[in-house]
């Protein structure tokens, strides 16, 4: 296989529709962190106006192994690999897939779901955060790739686990997998440490540890933040089950316990209308109510569908309803007031990574590489399209500028999708 760091082949689009697309300005907006602009599935583009007729990619880059999702800011995008055992951060140039520069992180993490780093970057201002599935995590230069600061889990007492069969934590048998997440001037790392370090909040700039805590293992979930009963929390999921904390100092708020059969909490929960909405693979979807109750902070299950047991796709919401992957290769359609289906399709995969567009509708990746564009509507399942846009992958895309970014074991491929007509 040609080195990522090669200068492949790439595919153009006709000179005529470059110029085009140099231009004309950009009206979308950047995808700087797991699952978009505020970690949540939805993008700020419009959706295209069908993929039947798509254009042909705007280039290929080659890369080796990883399933972390790329992400973009500006005119560049930022993707995680693996080369020559080690697990490498790339910066490419959106408009051409040319790499600007490449940052060896570690040593790799392998298993028998094959080699290469999980965990998704973050960006923010001249700063790319990344981390290694074995647990280095550095904060490099998003100009030049130079490290600003690093430190590792093991700093902290990750204790890594080489019984990959054992129920024991996940992230610590499987390789780190949960992105980062910013607040303010600080950003939030699940280190997963029975030391006192769940998570560890540092000072962005400068690394300088803030606070720490909980003696929480980590799963595969990512952290989110947002507002609940009118304060700001931060909501994860570790291998104990629903966990918030102030973002502030760490205090923990509240917890909903739950275990799982193998420890693999991998969605990330959304947070709407100070509820709580997650699946695991044991347990099911639920719906908890967060409230303020005098000075504490009190969280409660409002509904739990044991049938819809969803493995390892986060759902997006749209208005009143819940869509993504089911729990039977199906897509469904889900009721946020009483977690009733209002409508399931079958005929997907393992996996499907769902995104919603600004105007209502749905894209997702089905784990074979196929797109489909749907309708967000809780009447019934309207698919307006599909076209296969990569190999098999296990990766979120990016949607960005008009343009989708996918991954499949081998490459990174930049999609222009056309967007509706006014």
């Amino acid at each position: 296989m040609r080195p990522p760091h090669a200068s492949g082949p790439l595919l153009l689009l006709p000179l005529w529709l470059l110029a085009v697309l140099v231009l004309t300005p950009a009206a979308g907006a950047d995808w700087p962190q797991w699952r978009g602009p505020q970690r949540d599935g939805h993008s700020a583009e419009q959706a295209p106006a069908g993929l039947d007729g798509a254009a042909d990619p705007l280039w290929k880059r080659s890369l080796g192994h990883g399933y972390a999702s790329p992400v973009v800011v500006g005119d560049t995008v930022i993707i995680l690999d693996a080369e020559d055992g080690q697990e490498i951060a790339r910066a490419l140039d959106a408009a051409t897939g040319g790499i600007r520069w490449s940052a060896p992180l570690g040593p790799v993490f392998s298993d028998e779901f094959e080699p290469g780093p999980r965990s998704t970057p973050v960006v923010d201002g001249d700063r790319v955060y990344v981390q290694t599935a074995l647990g280095e995590f550095r904060c490099l230069g998003l100009a030049d790739g130079a490290v600003r600061w690093r430190f590792h889990f093991g700093d902290y007492g990750m204790r890594w686990v080489p019984d990959r069969a054992s129920n024991i934590g996940a992230a610590s048998r499987r390789g780190n997998t949960g992105s980062p997440v910013l607040d303010g001037d600080k950003i939030l790392v699940q280190v997963g440490s029975t030391n006192g370090a769940f998570m560890v909040a540092f000072d962005k700039r400068t690394g300088r540890e803030l606070w720490k805590s909980q003696n929480d293992l980590a799963s595969f979930s990512s952290p989110v933040i947002g507002q609940l009963a009118g304060r700001s929390q931060c909501v994860t999921v570790t291998c104990e089950g629903l966990l918030a904390l102030n973002p502030e100092n760490g205090a923990p708020l509240w917890r909903i316990p739950f275990k799982t059969g193998a420890n693999r909490n991998v969605l990330t929960p959304i947070l709407l209308d100070d509820t709580v909405y997650y699946a695991s693979h044991t347990t099911g979807l639920r719906a908890t109510r967060v409230r303020q109750d005098g000075p504490a902070i009190t969280a409660e299950d409002a509904w739990l569908n044991r049938d819809l047991r969803i493995n390892l796709s986060s759902p997006v919401a749209v208005a009143g309803h819940l869509y993504g992957l089911g729990a039977n290769k199906n897509f469904v359609c889900v009721d946020r007031a009483t977690g009733s289906v209002a409508w399931s399709q079958s005929g997907f995969g393992d996996v499907a990574s769902t995104l919603a567009t600004a105007d209502g509708h749905l894209l997702v990746l089905t784990d074979l590489g196929e797109l489909r564009l749907l309708k967000a509507t809780p009447e019934r399942y309207e698919e307006i399209g599909r076209r296969q846009v990569c190999g098999k992958t296990f990766s979120h895309p990016a949607y960005a500028n008009g343009i989708l970014y996918v991954r499949d074991p081998r490459e990174l491929i930049a999609w222009p999708l056309r967007p509706t007509k006014s």
